[in-house]
């Protein structure tokens, strides 16, 4: 038997968890990182807004996405650089409306 962690039950669990994926009983599962989530194939993060952001274009609605507001940043499973920043609204509303049609970057803004 293990020796126990001392401290909390927390401590212990973590100092579980670790043994076991020293010994490799994970079965070689792949993860998802802490914070994110796997839906409908694509790799989900919740983003709280921080302060001095970038700005991002909503793929929902085709609006701005301010820099220091939260968001949903998802990507296709495996792709990592296909990744999107969405209004949480729109990423929620995706099964019912789809994309906007982009316009391209060298395209006018107005007319």
């Amino acid at each position: 038997m293990a020796p126990r962690a001392r401290g909390s039950r927390r401590t212990a669990l973590r100092a579980a968890a670790e043994q076991r994926l020293r010994a490799g009983d994970d079965e070689g599962a792949p993860r998802v990182p802490a914070g994110e989530a796997v839906e409908d194939g694509q790799v989900v993060r919740r983003v709280a807004g921080t302060a001095g952001g970038k700005g991002y274009r909503c793929p929902g609605c085709d609006q701005l996405l301010a820099g220091g507001t939260p968001h949903v940043v998802a990507w296709p499973e495996g792709r990592p650089d296909d990744r999107r920043h969405w209004h949480t609204p729109c990423w929620e509303a995706r099964g019912r409306r789809g994309v906007k049609v982009h316009r391209s970057k060298n395209a006018p803004r107005y007319g």
